[in-house]
């Protein structure tokens, strides 16, 4: 059973979502975070700007444009960062609220090859290594 907006992680919007993610900027119909843990370098969430759990709940045209913004950042990210394959997921077990894992993988990096691990807790950065991260980002979205 989907969770209501009020227990919804990123309609909240609060400390848990913030330790997790950094948000980057708002797209067409979503809003791009870089997720902290970057065991995938450049690994970010593209979540639909409301709340809707499953993609049949959109319309033609609001899941187009979902699509479009997921489209835009993977290229972003190949863009930027160069890797040898950029895996999308979307996951909403636990998570119900509507979003795309765009997870960059890397033939000598972390987990190319195998089933993506949702966080693996391994690589984290320094403030200003996730500034220039979200810089190389927006500067080829």
């Amino acid at each position: 059973m989907a969770s209501p907006v009020s227990e919804c992680l990123y309609c909240q919007n609060n400390d848990t979502l913030h330790n997790l993610m950094i948000k980057i900027c708002d797209l067409e119909v979503s809003q791009l975070f870089l997720f902290k843990e970057q065991s995938y370098s450049g690994r970010c969430n593209v979540v639909y700007k409301d709340h809707a759990v499953e993609l049949y709940e959109l319309s033609e045209e609001q899941r187009n444009a979902f699509f479009r913004d997921v489209a835009k950042v993977g290229k972003a990210i190949a863009a930027a960062f160069n890797p040898t394959k950029i895996n999308y997921g979307a996951y909403s077990d636990t998570l119900s609220h509507l979003h795309m894992h765009i997870a960059p993988k890397y033939k000598d990096g972390y987990g190319f090859g195998s089933v993506f691990e949702m966080n693996p807790q391994k690589t984290y950065l320094s403030d200003a290594e996730y500034a220039a991260v979200i810089e190389k980002i927006k500067s080829n979205l």
